[in-house]
């Protein structure tokens, strides 16, 4: 449960929205219903199923997209059927509906029910004592609604950002090995479930030491990210690229054959070994191959390229070699 709150931003959200909205709410709903308020107490009482229920779907499906739209629309409504009920004392209950839909839906969408939702509230007058009170209403929501936009959209900025820190090596610009975990763990999951044909390659420059010692490390950055763009121009765009670690990187191939691995294989060794240079002239690398087989974990998978890999190293280098005999 903690993990799961630490680890997903937006059910931990709508977790504590909702949360903090029924310990709040509840008291009042309890209190009108003693006070023979029944109206406004159903009201209140619809408000905290709606939380509930919300809260619990989330949960249960970890669709937090869509509980998270329906929180936001159940508050503001909520607030809404309630200050136009009791009048200025509900103007209090809209301010935290303002600042949090735009945590819970999509920006426009945000917008857009916040804006619905004052103007839903200014349209009673008995709720205002006058019109400086429901002008000043009015400034007040806007400016809450601003200020919790920019904010949120600021949020949401420095998690991409960081998303992407933690996904992608900044050297090449390509998935690092925690993507690389993730994608595999979703490739076997697939291919149990649907029967799609999955390969990786793990490729290694060869030689790449001598390269950094001899020329500099700049000079083998250069190298790497060179190898970087001949294996994206060789490949599909199906197909994902992970760097593994030093000069060793990953390629998941999706939905090929034994007969259509080989010829895609030779193919991307051919075109390295024509186009990879450094300044000591060609560079070459060495491949191990993988099919993913029926049931076979991630962690099988991989080590069966990665033996193919050292294989293809104690045997010369600048070479292929199959984990599978096909």
């Amino acid at each position: 449960m903690l993990y799961r709150l630490k680890n997903d931003f937006r059910l931990s959200i709508v977790t504590l929205l909702s949360g903090s909205a029924i310990l709040g709410v509840t008291p009042f709903a309890i209190m009108r219903f003693l006070d023979g308020n029944l109206l406004a107490g159903f009201i209140d009482l619809g408000i905290l199923v709606a939380l509930a229920g919300s809260l619990v779907y989330a949960w249960l499906t970890n669709d937090t997209y869509r509980s998270g739209i329906f929180l936001a629309i159940a508050c503001c409504s909520g607030a809404v059927a309630v200050g136009l009920l009791v009048g200025e004392v509900g103007l209090f209950w809209l301010y935290p509906c303002l600042v949090t839909t735009f945590f819970l839906a999509p920006s426009r969408m945000a917008a857009v029910l916040n804006l619905a939702s004052v103007l839903a509230m200014m349209t009673v007058e008995s709720v205002f004592t006058s019109s400086v009170q429901m002008w000043t209403f009015f400034a007040s929501t806007t400016i809450v609604s601003a200020c919790s936009y920019v904010f949120a959209m600021r949020n949401q900025e420095q998690r991409d950002r960081l998303e992407q820190l933690a996904t992608i090596d900044p050297l090449t610009g390509v998935k690092n090995r925690r993507s690389m975990d993730q994608e595999l763990d979703l490739a076997a999951a697939n291919a149990e479930r649907t029967g799609l044909s999955y390969a990786l390659v793990i490729l290694d420059i060869d030689y790449f030491k001598k390269i950094n010692d001899e020329y500099g490390h700049g000079v083998g950055d250069n190298v790497l990210r060179d190898l970087v763009g001949l294996i994206e121009e060789n490949t599909r765009r199906t197909d994902q690229l992970f760097r593994f670690g030093g000069e060793e990187f990953v390629v998941l191939f999706p939905g090929v054959d034994e007969t259509n691995l080989k010829i895609v294989v030779s193919n991307l060794q051919q075109g390295l070994r024509k186009s990879l240079k450094g300044p000591g002239g060609p560079v070459t690398s060495s491949f191990g191959v993988a099919m993913l087989r029926h049931g076979e974990s991630v962690a099988s998978w991989l080590s069966r390229a990665d033996h193919a890999l050292y294989r293809a190293k104690e045997s010369g280098r600048d070479r292929v070699v199959y984990g599978d005999e096909f």
